[in-house]
This record gives C-alpha cells, structure tokens and sequence, in this order.
C-alpha cells in the first residue's frame, strides 16, 4: 500500500523540541495526556452511537488497554472508541487543533516552568508522547468504516510524518511509542499502574493491564521473572469521579482529575463538587483555574463545560450552562433529567437547562466569594460558607501551599477580573453580586485591592456619592486634570483601566443606595465637602470670567460643545468633560478602534479661571491659536490625539518663539 509524507502545520517542529527538550519537568505527564485523549474517544463514540448503535460493531465494552514491550522497547495506548479517518488522521495528528501554532510559540518564553502550563490550552496533549518516545505510530479505523479504510500514521517528531492506508479489522486507534533509552521505567507493570493510579484514577472507562505473574527460574540459581498471563485487569476504578461520594474523593484525585479535563499543569484555585435535588437532578463539579487561557476575551471562546446525562457523556463545551462571563469555569454538569438526545438548540430552550445554568452561577459566585473573603479574613480558618444554603457546599482549595489563602483571590482577579466584569451588562440577577467582587486601584491604593464595600466604608462625613474615572492605564488614571480637587479634598476616586469598564459602568448607577459618579461626566458637585466660601468664590470668578468665556465658545465652536468655569482643577488651565448621558472620551476611542460607529458628540472644555496660562487669554494677540492649544492639551491629558497634530505642533512652536522674543 502506498505511503504519502506530509509536512506537520508551519511551526510544529518547534513546539516538537520544545516538547521532547524541555516542557515537562516530569515526564510520566505523557500517559495521563494519551488516557485522557483515549477515553474522550471512546465518549465520541457513546455519542454518536446514541443514534447510530451500528457504530458499536458488535463491540459496546468500551475501554483503554496499555501494554509494553521490554525487547522492543514499546509502549501501547489502546482504545476502542470512535477512531479516526485518513483526513481526520492528518488533520488531528498534523496540527495543533484548539487556538493554532502560530498564537501557542508567541507565547513561549524558553522558561520550561511557565512554558509547561501552556500545553493544554492548545490541544497539543498528544505531542507529550514525544516526551518519552523518538517515534510513534498510531494506527486506527474510524467506526463504521471497512475494515480497509484503516490508517497507520507514523512520526518521529520532526518536520514531517508519513501516513498509509492499512488493513485494520478493530474500531479504535493504538498508540505504540518507541521509547528512548532514557525512558526504560515506564517498560515496568509497577510502575505504569501507579502512574495511571496517580493520575487517570477518576476515567470512567476501564483502563486496563494485562496481568503478571510471578515465575520462578526453571534451573536453579537463575532469576525468576513476571510473566504475562494473557489476562486483563482493570487497574482504575473505572467509575466516574463526580458519581462518588464526596468524603471518597481526595484533594489530590479533585486535582488531577481537573488537569485530566482542562489539560492544564497549574493546580485549578477552587472547586465545588455538589449533587442538586428538586425539580431539576443534577451533579455539578465546577473548577476556578489559577491561569487564563490565550483565547480568553474571544468572545466565542470555547466552554469549558462538558455535559453528561445519567453518566452518558453527550458533548463537550456545553456553552449553555454557565454565562460567557463565567467561561473560564471547567467542570462536568451530569443531569439526571435531560433527554440522552438533546442538540445545542434544545440547550438553549429547556427550561431544566436554565434551571442548571442558574444553578452554576451561583454556585461560581460563591467560590468566588469564599475566595473574596478569604483574603480579607485574619485566619483563613475562619472562612465561613457563603454558598446558598438550601445547596450544600463542598468548595475546596488546592493544598500545594503555592498559593496563601489570602493571595488566592488577588491571583484570580488578576487573571479574570475584567471578563468577570462583563457580567454587570449580562447578568442583571446577580448584578449585585458581581458588582461586590470587583476591585480597583484607587487614589488610596496603587493595588487592584479596592472593592466597592472598602470604599463606601471610608467615605467622608457628607460625601454622597463614590467617586470613578475610567483611562487608558493606571498612570493615565493618576495624572488625569480631572482628580485635581478630589486629590485636595483628600477623597478617593477608583481607577477603572480595562477596557471593558466603561462599558460595563454604563449598567451600573449605585452600589448598597450610594450613586456611582465619573469624575470625567457632568458638573462636579462635592455638596457638604465643599464650604460656602469656595462656592461664592467660585461663582464670582465666573462671572468675572464671562467675557473670556464667550471668546473662547466662538474661537472653539467647531470643537466643544461648551465652555465653563471649573472648580475641579487645582494645577492645571483646562480639562474636557462630557455631558451625563454621553459616551466619554475613553469609550468613543475605544469604539473608534474597534471599527464601531462613535455618536457625532462634542466634549464641555472646561478651564480654570485661576490658572496663568488662561489669565493671560484675555490680552493675548494670539487669543484663537492659544485657545486651541489649550483645548488640544486637554485632549492629550486623557490619553486622546489632537484632531489635527500638525496645527498643534505649529501653534506651540509659534508660541515657543514668541515667549523667547
């Protein structure tokens, strides 16, 4: 039979040598990798067979079989699940499938460590078969096809792999790994059943080995040897995880059986593993991961949820039973109630399927808070339960130790917060909720530590609202005009930096009764904290300031909307404001480069009367040109680019000249 070669997708190779050289600081990783690949294929093939029983060919015991070869020095993955074809052969086993090359090497950085957690986020579990292995040879028929449609694929992990049709009576496909010298261990019975035990221990198929014995030496004084008998053991224990009783379950087993789902390396921060009851039966295993992914803001983002109806698996990123907001949760929903034929469109209109997806934020948001109080508690032995009590909670913690209870959260937000953010415009329920887990760095704290609670606790005697600007970045944030008087008056402003905050304030105007104002909207009213005196001191100079005013609307009337006398600035001639109800500066140069339309709208130029560069307006020759340069100085103040830079850089630079005349 013919063999054809082919080139692996461009940049394969490299993440080959990564792999073989230096991605696993322990290399038994590779069997959990090829288990897990193996048993997904075998729930393919519990699917599709829902409809297609013929698919079983006679043959429903599904399972995984690992043999070894100490002469030949191989070791054999089997499975009999669904199989692959010739093109699905190439595609699956050329290409690195989930976010592409080209996006998983722009994130290597040489540091195995930090590069080791990046392999399951792109589908490369396969390749950890190069670990260990100089060459592999998978062969496989899908379900269904002739018995001549088998496929052998052989690599030795270089730049290319070649592929030929074979004769291949069984379903499935049988991974054989020719091991390196350096890799003689795994040729051990022993040692590859505490590896599966180890790590493959929660896999609901049977992952069997074929058993030994113990045979004496026929001469004496010779050593004796295991023998195979022929015979195969089950070695797992080949139920699924989330079917067992909690107090069964170690943190160790809730650990790996995470990295087995998520393909993950780090340790996940939180689980909680809980059986629902009532009108709708279910059973929940839901995971907060210590690491984001690379896709994580593609909005169409793959979930990480896999559905399963009475412990039949039916498919994996069941999308409909968390919020886009929550898709960094991984875990397993079992329902007991859903139909073992249901689509992705009778997910998006069952109720029971609303009734889980609810059931699921809930249960996310208070891991989320436990993590939340936790680093505000003294003792993280103190942590109480937040979960709603007519479910019980069983959140655990990673125990590695590599984490402080009370750093657990601060991890998390750094890592998640601005997609749990999304969740004010998409999740009015539990708003409110949210709403208390976000945080910020403020004018009191260059830390992202700040929640709205904190805040509200340490306002001022008289203070009625909770203060915000939204910028580019948090140096942005902190040199903005517009903090000026909130600085002197020493009251805090949160600094909202993600690109997403303006947006997501928009759904939010007060948290606990006490409104949400952006310092960079509307005119500034500190009520009590501002005394009679700077009032009327205030207003005088605006009258005063009138003339000025006028000259400065008709010189700028192509550019804002208004021009005022302020009180918010302290050391700076001038910022821009917008009306309530308009888009900010922030917001409209986001859109703009998104590509999205932006509301013909102009800024209010606000100036301070007591600045000298604005005092020196009124008997200055160059009034318009100084006007201008004020108002493109405003602009550049918050984060913006003047309209037309060139006339900027011309009127300073006639300025420049004119002062040094």
């Amino acid at each position: 039979m013919s063999t054809t070669k082919h080139s692996f997708q461009a940049e394969v190779a490299q993440v080959l040598h990564l792999v073989t050289h230096s991605l696993y600081s322990n290399p038994e990783i590779f069997l959990r990798e090829l288990v897990s690949n193996a048993a997904d294929a075998c729930d393919k093939l519990r699917f599709e067979a829902l409809n297609q029983a013929a698919l079983y060919e006679n043959d429903a015991d599904l399972r995984v079989r690992i043999s070894f070869d100490e002469k030949a020095k191989t070791l054999t993955i089997e499975d009999n699940g669904i199989g692959m074809s010739q093109q699905e052969a190439i595609d699956n086993l050329g290409t690195i499938a989930k976010s592409g090359t080209r996006e998983f090497t722009s994130r290597l950085t040489g540091d195995a460590k930090a590069d080791s957690q990046l392999i399951g986020q792109f589908g490369v579990g396969f390749y950890s078969a190069f670990i260990v292995a100089d060459s592999v040879t998978v062969e496989t028929r899908r379900a269904g096809a002739a018995a001549s449609e088998g496929v052998r694929w052989i690599s030795r992990g270089t730049g290319d792999f070649e592929v030929e049709a074979i004769e291949r009576a069984a379903r499935g496909t049988r991974i054989t790994l020719h091991l390196r010298d350096d890799a003689s261990e795994f040729l051990n019975g022993w040692k590859l059943k505490s590896v599966i035990n180890k790590y493959s221990d929660h896999i609901s198929l049977p992952v069997q080995m074929e058993k030994q014995e113990w045979k004496e030496a026929e001469e004496e004084g010779q050593p004796g040897a295991m023998v195979k008998t022929g015979e195969w053991e089950t070695i797992n224990q080949a139920n699924a995880l989330w079917t067992r009783a909690k107090k069964d379950i170690s943190s160790e087993q809730y650990i790996e059986f995470y990295k087995g789902l998520s393909h993950d390396f780090a340790a996940p921060l939180a689980w909680s593993h809980n059986k629902v009851e009532g009108a709708t039966e279910y059973t929940q295993l839901l995971y907060i991961p210590a690491t984001a992914p690379q896709d994580l803001f593609t909005r169409d983002k793959q979930a990480g949820i896999k559905l399963y109806v009475k412990r039949v698996f039916i498919m994996n990123e069941a999308d409909a039973l968390l919020p886009s907001y929550l898709r960094f949760v991984f875990g397993v929903i079992d329902s007991a109630d859903l139909p073992l034929n249901v689509s992705r469109e009778l997910l998006q209109e069952s109720r029971d399927v609303r009734a889980i997806r609810d059931g699921n934020t809930r249960r996310v948001l208070a891991m989320l808070e436990q993590l939340a109080n936790a680093a505000t508690a003294s003792d993280a032995d103190a942590i109480t339960d937040v979960a709603d009590k007519n479910e019980a909670d069983n959140t655990e913690n990673d125990e590695t130790g590599a984490l402080k209870e009370s750093e657990k959260y601060a991890h998390f937000y750094r890592e998640f917060g601005a997609v749990l953010k999304e969740g004010l415009g998409e999740d009015f329920a539990n708003r409110e909720r949210i709403a208390k887990l976000l945080r910020y760095a403020s004018t009191a704290s260059d830390t992202v530590s700040v929640g709205f609670a904190d805040y509200k606790a340490r306002m001022k005697d008289g203070q009625k609202a909770i203060y915000y600007i939204t910028a580019d970045s948090l140096s942005a944030a902190q040199s903005s005009p517009q903090l000026e008087l909130f600085k002197k008056k020493g009251i805090e402003v949160l600094f909202m930096t993600d690109r997403v905050d303006e947006w997501a304030m928009g759904f939010v105007n007060e948290f606990d009764g006490t409104p949400l104002q952006s310092v960079a909207k509307g005119a500034v009213d500190l009520g009590d904290l501002q005394d009679e005196q700077e009032r009327k001191a205030a207003e005088e100079a605006a009258e005063h300031f009138k003339p000025v005013l006028e000259r400065l609307k008709q010189a700028l009337k192509d550019q804002a909307s208004d021009v005022q006398a302020t009180t918010r600035l302290v050391d700076s001639p001038a910022c821009l404001v917008v009306k309530d109800g308009q888009i900010s500066g922030q917001l409209a140069r986001l859109l703009k480069q998104a590509g999205q339309a932006v509301p013909d709208t102009k800024p209010v130029l606000e100036v301070n009367p007591e600045h000298p560069l604005v005092k020196q307006l009124e008997a200055s020759p160059q009034f318009d040109d100084l006007a201008h340069i004020l108002f493109d100085q405003a602009v550049l103040a918050e984060g913006g680019l003047p309209t037309d830079p060139a006339a900027y850089v011309k009127r300073v630079n006639a300025m420049l000249l004119g002062a040094s005349a």
